[in-house]
């Protein structure tokens, strides 16, 4: 891994969100990929848990950063880009400082530029992960809270921390349907998040029925997941900026 750092040989891929009301891609986030010369592409799951307890990943990010926000200068106009927040670059790493940097070296406006942040960046010290996302807002980036529903899930993070953004986690959408305790949640957080003046993204999305489900309470600002698209390359979204509304979906088909 130390290697592939050096060598800058990690990848970045992206994932389109659909807006459910402009029916367009407004935001691409950025994920990172480990093509392995010989044990083909590892996952992300195998190799950044390791890049946390190495202290790697402080690195990593500042590259992913670079990458994400060059790529994405050469979006639509508008078109944003999410990066990953990890709780490690926060404790070890100078995450404003990075972010500056990546944004001056690349050109890209900061609110053009989404961080996202899981809970376990919260869980540490509340205070200075609140500074570091203000210091992100006024910046002009924008802030997410990612993964909602796993771990704590604590509400008080929407009202504690001046954030832009809930995605709701894939895993609300088990057994979700008409009437569901699950759908009833799904519900309920998005609608608390928009009456905070957050918009709502829910993840994992797969199936036309989770997209009528979803679209139906009327809360749901974008969607994410393999009805759209995987993760792909930065030279295969060009496809999906020139796609809307159903056109989006037709890959999933």
């Amino acid at each position: 891994l130390r290697e592939a750092v050096r060598k800058g040989s990690l990848a970045l891929h992206y994932q389109p969100l659909m807006n459910l009301r402009s029916l367009n891609i407004p935001t691409c986030e950025a994920l990172i990929r480990w093509p392995h010369a010989k044990r083909g592409m590892i996952s992300p799951a195998e190799f950044i848990p390791i890049a946390e307890e190495t202290g790697l990943i402080v690195e990593i990010g500042r590259e992913v950063l670079r990458k994400a926000c060059k790529d994405c200068a050469g979006w639509p106009d508008g078109t944003r880009v999410a990066v990953n927040l990890s709780a490690i670059q926060l404790q070890r790493g100078d995450v404003v400082a990075d972010v500056r940097a990546a944004l001056e070296s690349s050109g890209l406006a900061a609110n053009r530029l989404e961080i996202e942040f899981t809970e376990s960046a919260f869980l540490g010290d509340k205070a200075m992960a609140l500074g570091v996302l203000k210091r992100l807002k006024e910046l002009g980036a924008r802030g997410a809270l990612d993964d909602f529903g796993t771990g704590y899930s604590s509400l008080g993070y929407l009202h504690a921390f001046p954030l832009d953004k809930v995605k709701i986690d894939r895993s609300f959408l088990s057994g979700m349907g008409e009437g569901s305790r699950s759908l009833l949640l799904l519900e309920g957080v998005a609608r608390l998040s928009r009456s905070l003046g957050l918009s709502v993204v829910v993840e994992g999305i797969e199936t036309q029925e989770q997209l009528r489900l979803v679209e139906a309470g009327g809360q749901v600002d974008e969607i994410q997941g393999f009805l759209i698209s995987r993760a792909v390359p930065a030279g295969d979204l060009e496809a999906y900026f020139g796609r809307k509304g159903d056109a989006l979906l037709t890959r999933a088909a």
